[in-house]
């Protein structure tokens, strides 16, 4: 199956047309021995795009807000089991004509 490769132009030179022959045969070398290569490893992945600070202040800040709710709440309950539940029916302002 090889085939002998053929010039465009005929060199007298010999020195010339050996230089260039084993030029091309180093080249058809190489080409045979090449390996293939893919590359399967993943991108690079910078720290600073996977960590998004504004997200997380946010966050931090939405989780201060539940928790001082639930404080008021947990105060407010407290607040009633202490006095029983008892309403307030009092009438403290007057009436006026």
């Amino acid at each position: 199956m090889h085939r002998a490769r053929r010039l465009t132009r005929p060199c007298r030179n010999e020195w010339l047309h050996s230089t260039w022959e084993k030029a091309y045969q180093d080249h058809r070398k190489k080409v045979q021995d090449a390996q293939p290569l893919v590359d399967t490893h993943a991108p690079l992945s910078l720290g600073h795009f996977h960590l998004n600070l504004k997200k997380l202040k946010l966050e931090e800040e939405r989780l201060s807000v539940i928790d001082r709710d639930n404080r008021l709440l947990l105060q407010k309950l407290s607040c009633i089991m202490r006095t029983r539940g008892q309403t307030d029916s009092r009438s403290n302002h007057t009436h006026r004509r």
